[in-house]
Order: structure tokens, then sequence, then C-alpha cells
């Protein structure tokens, strides 16, 4: 399937979720972000763009879609991060507090307000490249987004021997609820686990060098790390258990877990691997 989109960049891209109800009745749809400020939306069995919205003045650096694919968020270079309706194609709200700093990753999951003592369905986090993370309870039906924690991890000023910093990456912990994990520049090269309800890191893990991708399993305690120095750690948590793989050809900017937990595809420069891993 291919769409042209002349002089632009494609920045970034995210599946709309399938809906609970009705599994796979519905057309497929992928998101995308690019250099002008834009998104757009592609039906995949249409082979064509449905919608164009324009939420951002500056290059996008990170999208997502909510967890009922009712809303799309996006973050861009000037740290900014917009949330659009694919319904409407309006903008119903702009957060600026990671202004001035690349969004590096958004990512949402289903939550009930009960959970952590705030309204909302679902959690989402954003994470700029300033080693900074924002989490928020949201319900978009009824307008609510409330900041529940910010994160900012602390680093040596003045690295050496880096020609650019390493990625600030966040994700939800999806076998321990209420749980993120995060890597980045910082003083130890390490994967931490923050609890949003101790609001403390609660689990560290020795990395032999800083991220430049991860990706946590939804079927398994597995979490995959890629690395500037073309390797894959594959990591069984509570990390009792760690096996590297080469085989990139430069970084591994990307790592992405299957649905399924069953697959891993990991990219670097000009290389896409697809990994087979063990059940459970």
């Amino acid at each position: 399937v291919s769409v042209l989109v002349p002089l632009q960049s494609c920045q970034c891209l995210a599946w709309k979720p399938r809906p609970i109800i009705a599994w796979g009745a519905e057309s497929q749809h992928v998101v995308a972000g690019y250099s002008d400020g834009t998104i757009r939306v592609f039906s995949i069995s249409r082979t064509e763009m449905e919608l164009k919205m324009h939420p951002h003045t500056v290059a996008l650096t990170a999208i997502a879609y909510s967890t009922d694919g009712e809303m799309i968020l996006s973050g861009g270079k000037d740290g900014l991060v917009a949330v659009s309706s694919p319904r409407t194609g309006m903008t119903i709200r702009v957060l600026a507090d990671h202004k001035g700093s690349p969004i590096t990753v958004l990512q949402c999951t289903r939550k009930q307000y009960h959970d952590f003592g705030v309204e909302g369905g679902e959690l989402w986090l954003a994470t700029s490249s300033d080693r900074r993370v924002s989490v928020w309870a949201s319900d978009w039906l009824k307008d609510k987004c409330e900041l529940l924690d910010w994160l900012s991890f602390p680093a040596p000023a003045g690295p050496e021997g880096l020609g650019s910093l390493p990625p600030s990456l966040a994700a939800f912990c999806p076998w321990e609820p209420g749980t993120l994990v995060y890597v980045g520049f910082g003083m130890q090269k390490e994967a931490l686990f923050y609890s949003l309800r101790k609001k403390q890191v609660v689990e560290k893990i020795s990395l032999p060098y800083f991220a430049t991708s991860l990706s946590l399993s939804p079927a398994a305690r597995f979490m995959a790390v890629g690395f500037g120095e073309r390797l894959l750690r594959l990591l069984r948590c509570p990390a009792s258990d760690a096996q590297d793989y080469a085989g990139h050809d430069d970084a591994v900017h990307l790592c992405r877990f299957a649905p399924s937990g069953r697959r891993l595809l990991t990219a670097s420069h000009s290389a896409v691997l697809v990994w087979e891993l063990p059940g459970g």
C-alpha cells in the first residue's frame, strides 16, 4: 500500500486501535504526522487519505491514538502536544507543559479514575528530549484532562564523546499496573521502573549502553532495548535473564512488540528484522 504525500516527510505513524466490540468490523486506519505540522488519516482498505488536519506549526515528532481511537494526540518539535478529533477535524486542546523541547513519546493506556483518585477513563504520557515525562488522566468526552505526575530525570552536564544525546523514552508497563519504564541519558546507563502510586523509582536495571529504543511486551514480562552500538537486548523481567543479539547494521532506533507478544520488530539504518519469541 502506497499513498504519496508530495514534498513532505513522514515523521511518525500510529495504527488506530480496533474496537473491542465488533472486532475487525471497521476498516483499518493509520495516522501519520508530517514535517509541515500536518496530520493525515489514511484508510488502509481504501488506500486513500480520509482526513488532513494542521494542529502544529512545526514538524511532528510523536503521534498516538487514544485507547478508544476517538482522539489523536500529537507532539511537535517545539514541545507542544495537541489533542485532535478525527471525527470533526478540530483540535480540542493544546498542552504547552513540555514547550521548548521536542516530544519523543506519546502513549495511552486504559485506566479508570478510581485507580489514582482522579477522574478519567484513560492515562497517557508525554516524554520530551529534555528528560521530562508528564502523566495525565483524561476523559475526552467530558473535556477533562488532569496532570497526574511530572517526572524530571537528572543528567550530567556537558557530556563528552556523544555526538548527540540518546533519546528520552518512556512506556507504561503492561505487567505492573501504575508503573512506567524510563530510559535516557542520565547519571547511569539503566532502565528505571517508576511507580505512580508510590511516586518513586522502585526498580533499576543496568544496561550496557544508553538506550536508543524501547518496547515492552503486552503479553509477557519481556522488555526489548536497542542501542547505538548495533545491539539488541531482550530482558525477562524482573531482570533475571538477559540475552544480547547482534545483526543490525547501525543503531537500533526502533523496536516494537506485536500485540500477541510472539514477535518483535526492530529497525536500524537499512535493515528491518523480525524476531520470533518463545511462548509465555
